[in-house]
């Protein structure tokens, strides 16, 4: 196989979860331009019916399957009607997540809790159901998205942090199991100019500041992260496992401090 032929995706089936829009839908139209058949999941369906259109145009096989992360049986029921529509699952990508920066005192358990389900259940949810079609189909790759909070250090970070941190412990705890048939690895994206990030980053002193604290200077955007998904995805990864794989612009520390005080 010639090195760049271990780039496709040719024959493949994908499964993203949370492909609604951002990260997501920008990993499942890039995994359709690598030749994947792709069924898009999210709770939103109109989001999801224009991301599997757009993925149709490139003459790709796609699925909108409207799903609930946070739901063990919404979630079985959209892998199962992506076996059933699409033949199998080859490769499955976990987007779901996210949590707003907040000081620790003030922090309820509740948002401890419901940062852990968001951003940790999600995926091992996703990946038990996915499991067994992986398995069938001969093997495959699983990959759970990260973030650069789950290994930098800053205030108001240790609800999401937390989660994120064991997120990639989760990564590594399930590739050994899962080996050899079944390889997993984490992305951990910095700060990706997403709908979410542009709440602040529409406001030009704060879309500096968090451009100045990258090393990279400038923010990520949705195709970073797609691209290292289809990577992770490809055969070009295929001794790859375990790894967490930070896509952050260079970040030793998070790029934009909340301002909470000293206690």
């Amino acid at each position: 196989m010639a090195i760049t032929d271990a780039f496709r995706l040719d024959g493949q089936v994908a499964i993203i979860n949370g492909a609604g829009r951002g990260i997501g839908a920008a990993t499942a139209i890039g995994m359709a331009e690598m030749g994947a058949d792709v069924a898009v999941l999210s709770r939103t369906q109109e989001q999801i019916d224009g991301v599997a259109a757009q993925i149709r145009a490139l003459g790709r096989r796609a699925i909108a399957v409207q799903c609930d992360a946070r739901s063990k049986e919404s979630v079985e029921a959209a892998v199962a009607a992506t076996v059933e529509q699409l033949g199998a699952i080859n490769i499955a990508v976990n987007v779901v997540g996210g949590s707003m920066p907040k000081g620790f005192m003030a922090t309820s358990e509740r948002a401890f809790t419901d940062s852990y389900d968001n951003n940790v259940l999600t995926g091992l949810r996703f990946a038990k159901a996915v499991v067994p079609h992986l398995i069938n189909a001969g093997g495959g790759s699983i990959t759970l998205i990260s973030s650069a909070v789950g290994h930098v250090v800053g205030r108001g970070y240790v609800a999401y942090g937390s989660a994120k941190a064991a997120v990639d412990h989760s990564t590594r705890l399930l590739a050994s199991e899962l080996n050899p048939r079944i390889r997993v690895n984490a992305i951990a994206p910095g700060a990706i100019l997403t709908e979410a990030l542009e709440i602040v980053a529409s406001n030009p002193v704060i879309k500096k500041a968090l451009e100045d604290g990258t090393p990279l200077r400038r923010l990520g955007q949705p195709n970073d992260i797609a691209a290292a998904a289809c990577f992770l995805a490809s055969p070009a990864a295929s001794y790859i496992t375990g790894q967490i794989l930070a896509v952050d612009g260079g970040l030793v520390k998070p790029n934009l401090d909340n301002p909470l005080p000293d206690l």
